[in-house]
């Protein structure tokens, strides 16, 4: 497409001109939910992502609010539970799980960091997907094919060092290094220079008023909110519109949730922010929808990255400014949930 076709597309999708993108960005443009026209340098998803950023379609939301029908003789039920204790790596599926004011118990309390004490995750790394990490008595073991196995003990008695999710994030927090054995074990892994630290105390990295509703002083090193909750049926619908488009339906591990619902409505979730639900006998606070990133685009089993689920979520989920998929919680108390459990609204 040459130049002239490119600035006439994006005026009739009232996109911005040229130079309010990316350098490295030649041109994009919207049509009938296609993208006309991209540089080679840069991935589709990642096209999407900064047009959807910066050009929201009006806000479109395709699920209903979920009414109390929806919800009689507690038929929505909890299907999955996994936990993450390596931020970035395999995750670890349960049939129970203890609940804590920072999220599921040993969920992100571990972290790798660049030299300057920057989180790496897989937006960056994606060969993270290799590693298993189990939290056990004598610490943390970890697996990776073509490696041998690693045990880490908890670190004690080192001197903390001040660390950030992500490097945008304003507040450090400290973080227990986990020593030179750790670090050369994941160095080999990743084929990089990283360290490994923990969470020792939960902790506020996210400043106050940054979130409409504030994940409190008690956060381990998860993105923003404690708990990710999804649904079957969301997955589903959006596996609908993928094969519409020609592509293949995701498993669930590309949202990397904690906590996912059985029979629910699709995009229920949607209306449930700032709500409170009770899932078994723990109640939460539901802090508003989940804004995804490339990291749904990486196989969690091959660590290989394409253009899908993110595309099409472009397309269909880009409800002010973001694209979601999934809710976060907050826990409003200490307990325990368990497969099966029923889930209902409490407010």
């Amino acid at each position: 497409m040459d130049a002239v076709k490119v600035r006439r597309a994006i005026a009739r999708t009232r996109l911005a001109p040229v130079a309010a993108f990316p350098k490295r960005l030649v041109a994009v443009a919207r049509h009938d939910d296609k993208v006309l026209h991209t540089s080679a340098r840069w991935p589709p998803a990642v096209l999407l992502c900064n047009a959807a950023e910066r050009h929201p379609r009006r806000r479109r939301t395709t699920g209903t609010r979920a009414t109390a029908s929806a919800w009689h003789g507690g038929r929505v039920r909890l299907s999955g539970i996994t936990t993450y204790p390596v931020k970035g790596c395999r995750g670890l599926v349960h049939g129970a799980a203890d609940v804590r004011p920072w999220g599921l118990e040993d969920d992100r309390r571990w972290m790798l960091v660049d030299a300057e004490g920057i989180g790496v995750t897989q937006r960056d790394v994606t060969s993270l997907v290799r590693v298993h990490a189990s939290p056990g008595p004598d610490g943390l073991l970890l697996r990776a094919d073509g490696h041998p196995d690693l045990v880490v003990p908890e670190p004690a008695d080192v001197t903390p060092v001040p660390v950030r999710t992500f490097r945008r994030r304003v507040l450090r927090v400290d973080a227990l290094p986990a020593g030179p054995a750790a670090d050369a074990w994941f160095g080999a892994v990743l084929d990089r220079p990283v360290r490994l630290v923990r969470l020792a105390r939960p902790t506020r990295h996210i400043a106050r008023g940054d979130r409409k509703y504030d994940p409190g002083d008690q956060v381990s090193f998860a993105d923003a909110y404690p708990v990710l909750l999804t649904s079957t049926a969301s997955l589903a619908a959006l596996g609908d519109w993928l094969v519409a488009g020609g592509a293949q339906p995701v498993p669930m591990t590309r949202f990397r949730p904690n906590l996912v619902l059985d029979d629910a409505p699709a995009w229920a979730e949607d209306d449930w922010a700032g709500r409170g639900l009770r899932i078994g006998g723990v109640r939460f606070r539901a802090a508003g929808p989940s804004a995804r990133c490339l990291v749904v685009t990486t196989d969690q089993e091959t660590g290989v990255r394409g253009r899908e689920p993110l595309r099409t979520l472009a397309r269909h989920r880009n409800i002010d400014r973001k694209i979601l998929f999934g809710l976060n919680l907050v826990p409003l108390e200490a307990g325990r949930v368990r497969l099966g459990d029923p889930v209902e609204l409490t407010d």
